[in-house]
């Protein structure tokens, strides 16, 4: 029992603790769900006034925008009735032009009317002229139209004639002035040696006894250096002589050279030849390459490829019309270079293809071409490419088109060189040929009576029938032959040609 009464009291307590608290937490959730329901209230209230302003602000943005298009409207509308006044304006415009261009083409329709019908009656009146001057005069329209035309051709070519001397009178008065200042110019300040060297074709021997020396016991030495050299050794009567014959004048420069040394060494046999022989070709080879860069030194054209410094070496060997190449090859250079400075052209150019004009010479007699041709090839395959150099080279024969000042330049020093006094000589059975074909080529033209070549072939003077040549036929006479003559004939210089027309009325006083 004693127990019991503390357990009792335990769950009085345990319920009353019970009781308690249901009865505070239902009070605390009624004080909650209060709070709940005025929070509620609060925030619906919030929500409907927020809702109400922005309503406002929607329907005054809605007010705002729709200003804005009743003005953009209103500003549209002005401006497309602006446009359509302007087209309205253009198109009246345009009207007003129409009807005045159809009042100008009914105008232009009248005028060209009133000019047909008044040329219909010129042509008539014209017909009527026509007939009556046919009728007066006892000719044609086209008789008296042939008489006339022969009139005025017979006036016009006089006229023609006169005005032709006296404009190429004028011309060559000035071109030669002027031409013989600059050429004199350029001859005084080269000045080089009148006396042109030629290859030595004869060995002088010390005595005949020689001869057999260099022939040997059954030709063998002669046989050896006509191998070895690839020259003709001629010996014959002539004293104390013998003359090597080749075309190559290298290959006979050698053999002189070894020829030379075998006579001074004494000692001639084919052993000894071979050896002599290789060492004149280091010789000539030697000399070839100096006088190949001293004329490039003198000259004053730096820069050339050995092979072409060889090639002008060997010009050394060359000769033309007796005048020697390499001597001919400096003077053009330093000549062309002096033109070109006087008549405002390229000094390096001229000079340059001066200098190489002629270098396909010392290989012309190797290969198929022309000197020209053969040495424009050449130079372009070592380097020498500028189209001017080129053309000068190509063009100093006419055989190409010269296309620059620098191509005349260079043919004119080139004639300078070969045409000045001493510079070329010629047999005398070449100098006879060109006198006969230069007077054959001025016979076979058609009115002349007779012509003769002068001045040892640098001048052909013809005389023409005056019944048969007028005074402008024989101007055109004069150009022909002369360009017959450039296109048939090989000569130094140039060749002057003079035609000559006389007439003679004589009568007797008694």
């Amino acid at each position: 029992m004693d127990s019991i009464g503390p357990i009792l009291l335990m769950l009085v307590g345990l319920a009353i603790g019970a009781g308690a608290g249901y009865w505070v937490a239902r009070t605390q959730f009624k004080v909650t769900q209060r709070d709940v329901e005025v929070d509620r209230a609060r925030i619906l209230e919030e929500a409907q006034i927020q809702a109400k302003e922005v309503a406002l602000a929607a329907k005054d943005e809605a007010i705002k925008i729709r200003d804005e298009a009743e003005a953009e409207q209103k500003r549209r509308r002005a401006e497309w009735q602006r446009e359509d006044e302007r087209l309205a304006r253009k198109r009246e415009e345009l009207d007003q032009k129409l009807e005045k261009i159809d009042q100008r083409d009914r105008k232009s329709n009248q005028r060209q009317s009133q000019m047909d019908k008044l040329a219909s009656d010129l042509e008539k009146m014209k017909s009527e002229i026509t007939t009556e001057l046919e009728r007066v005069a006892a000719m044609t329209q086209a008789d008296a139209k042939k008489e006339l035309l022969q009139l005025v051709e017979a006036d016009a070519r006089s006229d023609m004639a006169r005005v032709l001397r006296q404009v190429e009178a004028e011309i060559k008065d000035q071109a030669d002035q002027r031409a013989r200042e600059i050429v004199t110019l350029a001859v005084q300040r080269v000045a080089t040696e009148q006396a042109a060297e030629v290859a030595v074709s004869v060995v002088p021997l010390p005595n005949d006894e020689m001869k057999g020396r260099i022939i040997g016991r059954n030709g063998r030495n002669i046989r050896a250096i006509e191998r070895a050299t690839g020259v003709d050794i001629v010996v014959d009567d002539t004293p104390e002589a013998v003359t090597l014959s080749s075309f190559d004048a290298v290959r006979r420069e050698i053999a002189r050279i070894a020829l030379t040394k075998m006579i001074q060494d004494g000692r001639i046999h084919p052993t000894r030849i071979e050896k002599l022989v290789e060492d004149a070709e280091a010789e000539v080879e030697r000399v070839i390459k100096e006088e190949g860069e001293r004329a490039a030194i003198e000259a004053g054209v730096p820069g050339l490829h050995p092979e072409i410094l060889k090639l002008l070496g060997r010009l050394r060997f060359r000769t033309s019309y007796g005048q020697n190449q390499h001597h001919h090859a400096i003077e053009t250079s330093r000549l062309a270079a002096i033109l070109a400075a006087e008549l405002g052209a390229d000094v390096k150019v001229a000079k340059t293809a001066g200098l190489l004009h002629d270098i396909g010479k010392a290989i012309d007699h190797e290969f198929e071409g022309t000197h020209t041709s053969l040495g424009v090839e050449f130079i372009k395959r070592f380097g020498v490419n500028n189209p001017k150099i080129l053309n000068a080279i190509g063009s100093h024969h006419h055989e190409t088109q010269q296309d620059c000042l620098e191509a005349v330049i260079v043919e004119v020093a080139d004639a300078i060189s070969g045409a000045r006094p001493g510079a070329r000589r010629e047999n005398i059975e070449t100098f006879l040929k060109r006198v006969r074909d230069l007077e054959d080529i001025a016979a076979s033209q058609p009115g002349v009576a007779e012509a003769y070549a002068i001045q040892a072939g640098r001048e052909i003077r013809i005389v023409v029938k005056p019944e048969d040549i007028d005074d402008l036929a024989s101007i055109q006479l004069s150009k022909n032959v002369a360009k017959k003559i450039e296109e048939s004939m090989q000569y130094p210089g140039q060749i002057k040609v003079t035609v000559i027309r006389e007439t003679r009325a004589v009568e007797y006083a008694k």
